[in-house]
Parts: C-alpha cells; sequence; structure tokens
C-alpha cells in the first residue's frame, strides 16, 4: 500500500493491545477498538463514540482503516444471489458474491487482485495477477457485504478470485481475525479455503490446527487431462497433490472436498468418472461437482445435464459422496471473475472513466 500509516484492521487482538500500551493507553481501550473494527464494522474513527476525541485524533494520525468502496452490484433474478465489485484503496477491483442458503448465508471472498495461476477455463486469471490482498480487505468483503445486505453473514468460502494458498501469510491471519471471539467470533468449521494445488503450502497450512475445510481444484483424474486444463499442474504432480489432502485430514481431521469443473469433450467421459471413482475410492472425501460456466476467451462449453448426471452416478459406484452444485447466480455471471473482467474490457475500453 502507498499509505506508510499501519493497517490497523490486520492487527490481531494481541498485537493492537501492545501497540495501545507502547502509546501510553489503557488495554481496555484495544479491546474497545477491536470491537468497533471487527464487530460493528466502522468506516471511519470517529464512529468510535466510546473513545475520546483525542485518542480518535491519534489513531487517524497513525493507522489507516482499511475500506472498500462498492462500484457495482448485480442482484439475480433467479435466486436472492448478489454479487458485488468493490474498489480497494489503490482503486483496483475485485469481486465477492453473497449466498443465501437454508442452512445460513455465505459469502464467497476474493484473497488476490486477478491471479496468476492460468486456469484455462477461469475468467479470474485472464489479466493475471495485480497483487495480494491485506487481511484487513479479505475482512472487509464480509463486513462491507453484512452491511449493504443487512444480513448476517454465517459462512465464507475463499473461492473467489485469486489462489489463497498463493497469498498464504494474509490468508492464515484473516483466519485468525476472522474467527476471534472479540471480534466476528465466526466458527471455522464454517469456513472453506479453495486451493489449486500448492503442495508445500497446503502441508503448511495442515500444521496451523485451524479446522476450515479444504477444497482441491480437481478438475481431472490424471495429470495428462490436469495439465491441459491447469498449468500448474506442470509443477505439481496429481500424486502429491492428493498426499497433501491426505495429509490435510490426517492432521485436521477435516473431510477434503474435490471441485470438479465438467468441461463438454475435456473431463466428462465416462471413463474419467470412472478414474476418478478409481481415484477416490475409500478417501474421507466429498465431490462436488460444477457445470462449468463458460467465458468468451476460452471455447469450453458446459456438459449437458445428462452427462454431469451420468458422472455423478458413475461416481456413487464406487461409493463417493458426489453433489452437483446448485447454479446459484447463473443469471449474473455469478462464476469467480466474470464481473471483474466485463468491468476491466469496459474500463479499457473508456480510458478507465468508470
Amino acid at each position: 500500500m502507498q499509505d506508510e500509516k499501519k493497517d490497523i484492521k490486520s492487527f490481531t487482538i494481541e498485537e493492537l493491545t501492545e501497540e495501545f500500551l507502547a502509546m501510553g493507553e489503557k488495554k481496555f481501550r484495544a479491546t474497545q477498538v477491536f470491537d468497533w473494527l471487527h464487530k460493528r464494522g466502522v468506516t471511519d474513527f470517529n464512529e468510535m463514540t466510546n473513545i475520546s476525541s483525542g485518542l480518535r485524533e491519534k489513531l487517524a494520525e497513525r493507522y489507516q482503516l482499511v475500506t472498500l468502496r462498492e462500484v457495482r452490484r448485480l442482484a439475480s433474478a433467479q435466486d436472492e444471489t448478489v454479487k458485488f465489485l468493490f474498489a480497494l484503496p489503490d482503486d483496483k477491483v475485485i469481486e465477492s458474491v453473497f449466498m443465501k442458503y437454508k442452512h445460513g448465508n455465505s459469502v464467497c471472498i476474493s484473497s488476490q487482485a486477478g491471479c496468476r495461476m492460468g486456469c484455462r477455463f477461469c475468467a479470474s486469471t485472464l489479466g493475471g495477477l495485480e497483487r495480494n490482498l491485506l487481511p484487513s480487505e479479505m475482512l472487509e468483503q464480509i463486513y462491507r457485504i453484512q452491511e449493504l445486505t443487512g444480513e448476517r453473514v454465517s459462512n465464507v468460502v475463499v473461492m473467489g478470485t485469486g489462489e489463497p494458498m498463493d497469498n498464504y501469510d494474509n490468508l492464515v491471519r484473516f483466519l485468525h481475525l476472522v474467527s476471534d471471539s472479540a471480534g466476528q467470533g465466526m466458527s471455522l468449521r464454517n469456513i472453506t479455503v479453495s486451493t489449486c494445488g500448492i503442495v508445500e503450502n497446503m502441508r503448511r497450512f495442515a500444521e496451523e490446527g485451524l479446522p476450515v475445510t479444504l477444497a482441491l481444484s480437481l478438475h481431472a483424474p490424471n495429470d495428462e487431462a490436469r495439465k491441459r486444463l491447469m498449468p500448474v499442474a506442470n509443477k505439481y504432480a496429481l500424486k502429491d497433490v492428493l498426499e497433501a489432502c491426505d495429509y490435510y485430514f490426517e492432521k485436521t481431521g477435516r473431510r477434503i472436498s474435490y471441485e470438479y469443473s465438467l468441461v463438454a469433450g475435456e473431463n466428462d467421459k465416462e471413463e474419467e468418472a470412472d478414474a476418478l471413482g478409481r481415484l477416490l475410492r475409500g478417501k474421507n472425501c466429498h465431490v462436488n461437482l460444477i457445470p462449468v460456466n463458460p467465458i468468451k476467451e476460452r471455447e469450453y462449453k458446459q456438459s449437458s445435464f445428462k452427462n454431469v448426471l451420468n458422472f455423478r452416478k458413475r461416481l456413487e459406484k464406487y461409493n463417493i459422496n458426489v453433489t452437483i452444485r446448485r447454479e446459484l447466480g447463473a443469471d449474473i455471471g455469478a462464476a469467480c471473475g466474470q464481473l471483474r473482467k466485463s468491468h476491466l474490457d469496459e474500463a479499457s475500453e473508456t480510458g478507465g472513466l468508470l
């Protein structure tokens, strides 16, 4: 960030307490400010009405209060899904999705502005990686959506733009902050983190002792097919990725979720379903089948519903738990990266005047 002020919203409660003691302030003031930042989601120090104006001025001088600005909002006419395009403090844009389920409200957040993983069917990666998001910017997606919708969020998936394991330290700090009982107090068991398979960081993550669900973007049952769809597979062999998943389950006891985007003619044939069944048979896992969302920059097409159902049926013969992802917000392009990409394309055409 260009601003030299410290990012107060990315401090843990322990770090914030140290900051306040170093300023000669009482310890309980740190708890009050943490509450304002993370429970009430204030956007200005002057909103902190139970602390003195002198302390508010001191905070404004020393710290930046990272907030996101809503740029665009798309609400689905089919369901209650809402997609948000947010501007970061440096005007780079990210997107987040609010989804309503019977079990509670869920938000899909981004972990990076752009992505460098290059998955062929994903709009998020088309412009490459711009930068990592700060923990505060990851939190802000939840806080702003709660403010803008008036709804409480109980589930978070870190599955939007970016590869979370490519922003490892900020991801782990975000998880500690969002689950802190002095703030949102969200259960880590209600949080899912997605990865395309950065093996060393998956193993590091297993050692963190955080009971979040790990979702692997699998998308193919063998290395050859995976390399066609996901350049990261050229670095990490499927055998090593699956061993890292097994290690995560061993360390956390959390069932792995395997994400499988079905692309017509690429990875949706019966023999591929059988190969996937043999690969995952006996593992404590869940397979989430995702009919791919076509993007204009690629020629990939969505599998027919008949093929999707057949793929599920064949996997179930291997005693694998399978679901087909419900297409929320299909009419608003709720797949990750689509709204951001269209916005950047429009901005390019108008010289950035959006």
